[in-house]
């Protein structure tokens, strides 16, 4: 959100999950990223993708082009998210966690 992490949004057997990020709740920058999910320390959680992050993919032709040139399907919400929406139309942005696993 303007630069800093929010929070994270992960995909489970069950369904989506976002969390906002502790620090970033501690911090003066805190500020909701949809008016649907309060700052909060509880996780959202739905077995759909999240109303707010689903509203982030795009529609129509350019959901068509993006289908086509990443090879994903509609129905892959965060494929779609992590491939469309790392610099979107407003404050927020979505970008693939770095695994610390080496």
């Amino acid at each position: 959100m303007n630069g800093y992490k929010a929070g994270d949004l992960s995909e489970t057997e069950e369904g989506y999950r976002f969390r906002y990020d502790t620090a970033y709740l501690n911090s003066e920058q805190a500020r909701a990223v949809s008016l649907t999910l309060p700052l909060t320390n509880k996780p959202y959680i739905s077995k759909t993708m999240i109303p707010f992050f689903d509203g982030l993919i795009p529609e129509g032709w350019l959901l068509e082009v993006a289908e086509k040139n990443w090879k994903l399907k509609e129905r892959d919400r965060m494929g779609l998210l992590l491939a469309c929406c790392k610099d979107c139309i407003g404050a927020v942005s979505i970008v693939e966690a770095k695994d610390n696993l080496e």
